[in-house]
């Protein structure tokens, strides 16, 4: 008997030893929030809204996505149909994919480095000399539809101011239809784009590089910094790590969700699809087919897309400044 107490108590101590088991923390974990009660009232709240309108729509989303949804009857399982469709069935799908592939390598990259590099720049200036910078770069990306100028710039008569000049000098004998033609639809539609970039994450980079106290950049004098290369990688990048995140998400999201301006630039049906991205062709199924398990199905595949490019991203940035 003296000998199985013991083995009862040697085992008892193992299991203290060990992992907790779950009931024990979630009583921890009720414990805790019991204690931080007010903290999570006043978290409530945005808890209850970011549920309703993102958590809600996203898992929604994915559920529609497995249907036949036409939005007066009741959705259809029909399991794997609309994925094996978009693949397989869908030819101007695949040529969306191949712009927004296209349009997102381009301008999510180049116009992230634009937002640091001129934030940077416009950080060494005198106050009253920055804030007039960063209002002249981020003036464009605030207004709704500065990109129209680009309409009149482009146009595809002889008042274009582009054919305009160009007719002028003699390079061309006749208008060029730039918004219409193929081969010249997405060059301008990635540089009118980028020249809207300059917004959320440009802010962003100005008020991390602002908020960076001046002794860092003492001390990493003192322990042999000798330039504004070696300052900026092992000071400044990892510093600004949160803000670097933030400006990659939004980054991602605005090159991957595409849409207004392209459409506003090339048209609702651009010639030979040039300009369709993915968003459009989901907006065209969901709003104007009402084929909204179909829909559901390409706006799955472009959230798991930015969710895989976010994580790459966030991975790439954790060896900055190592």
């Amino acid at each position: 008997m003296d000998s199985a107490a013991t083995k009862e108590e040697q085992l008892e101590g193992v299991i203290e030893e060990g992992k907790p088991s779950l009931r024990q923390r979630m009583r921890s974990k009720w414990e805790e929030m019991k204690a931080s009660k007010v903290s999570y009232a006043f978290v409530a709240p945005f808890g209850v809204l970011f549920t309703i309108f993102t958590i809600v729509p996203i898992v929604m989303s994915i559920v529609l996505s497995f249907t036949y949804f036409n939005m007066v009857q009741i959705p259809q399982w029909v399991g794997w149909e609309n994925y094996l469709r978009l693949f397989l069935s869908d030819e101007i799908f695949l040529i969306a994919v191949k712009n927004t592939v296209l349009f997102a390598a381009i301008t999510g990259p180049v116009s992230y480095l634009l937002c640091f590099v001129f934030a940077w720049l416009i950080n060494e200036l005198k106050p009253k000399l920055r804030a007039f910078l960063t209002l002249l770069f981020y003036a464009p990306s605030i207004s709704a539809n500065a990109f129209m100028i680009w309409l009149v710039m482009f146009s595809g008569d002889s008042y274009g101011y582009i054919n305009g000049v160009l007719l002028y000098w003699g390079i061309i004998d006749r208008p060029v239809q730039w918004l219409i033609d193929p081969r010249y639809m997405m060059p301008i539609v990635i540089m009118v784009v980028l020249w809207m970039s300059l917004g959320v994450s440009f802010l962003t980079f100005i008020a991390g590089l602002q908020g960076i106290p001046e002794m860092y950049y003492e001390a990493g004098a003192i322990d042999g910094i000798k330039n504004r290369w070696q300052e900026l990688w092992f000071i400044t990048l990892p510093m600004m790590r949160p803000y670097l995140m933030f400006g990659a998400i939004i980054a991602i999201t605005q090159s991957f969700a595409a849409s207004t301006k392209l459409r506003a630039l090339t048209g609702g049906t651009p010639t030979d699809w040039a300009t369709w991205t993915v968003v459009q062709h989901m907006q065209d199924y969901a709003t104007v087919r009402y084929e909204m398990g179909y829909a559901s199905a390409m706006a799955v595949l472009l959230f798991l897309t930015m969710v895989f490019t976010q994580k790459m991203v966030q991975r790439l940035l954790s060896k900055v400044g190592g």
